[in-house]
């Protein structure tokens, strides 16, 4: 496992745990995030300027489409366009060249934070296997009386020791990014619920069937 950089101070590290065990412990869950002015598109130059978190690409990087999604991991409509229409999505503009992916953080609570920081820790070549398992197993760890257990337990599978796994979650600096991620995404591009895309800049929301890629994918392919 690929460590995160960890620089902040031991005791302020430790509040992040904390405060996911406090959160988890009041019974908190994921919720849509305030309502914002939902723009149609946004410059294709605005969306790919340097964020909090660098971007993972998923396909040829001069591909002629940009897929963004703004994901939470405890989001269930998420989970079901990563299980139903990724993998036709995937295979139909990804594999080919025809068009690149990429999945940012917009955690909707402290448990989709803690689930994203997980992947980030795991590396740049691992993080989106662990994104796909956490989808995959959503109901496993995401919606149980101990989520935090549970969620050790999933990234277990995948190499995360118990050890690794507290100390990423306890990571002060890395907490911060993925909140701030998100909330560039809010102010920036008025993203304010999840799953939402950006094809070549513009606005898709929803759980989306592989047709309305199409239909918003092929006119940009002639």
């Amino acid at each position: 496992m690929t460590a995160t950089r960890n620089d902040a101070p031991k005791s302020t590290r430790r509040r992040v745990l904390i405060a996911l065990s406090l959160a988890f412990g009041l019974g908190l869950a994921a919720g849509a995030s305030a309502p914002a002015f939902a723009q149609a598109s946004v410059p294709i130059e605005q969306l790919m300027a340097a964020q909090p978190l660098p971007d993972i690409v998923q396909g040829k990087a001069d591909a002629p489409v940009t897929i963004v999604e703004y994901a939470s991991m405890t989001c269930t409509h998420c989970a079901a366009f990563h299980a139903e229409t990724w993998p036709q999505l995937k295979a139909k503009y990804i594999d080919t060249g025809k068009a690149k992916f990429i999945l940012r953080e917009f955690p909707l609570d402290p448990l989709a934070a803690a689930a994203f920081m997980l992947a980030r820790c795991a590396g740049p070549e691992k993080r989106n296997a662990i994104v796909d398992l956490l989808f995959d197993k959503q109901k496993d760890w995401a919606f149980v009386d101990k989520p935090l257990e549970a969620l050790a337990a999933t990234v277990k599978q995948a190499g995360i020791s118990q050890s690794d796994f507290e100390s990423c979650l306890n990571n002060q600096k890395l907490y911060e990014e993925v909140n701030q991620e998100r909330d560039n995404a809010a102010k920036t591009f008025h993203v304010d619920a999840t799953p939402t895309f950006f094809i070549n800049g513009k606005r898709l929301s929803g759980e989306m069937p592989i047709a309305d890629f199409d239909k918003a994918i092929e006119p940009l392919l002639k």
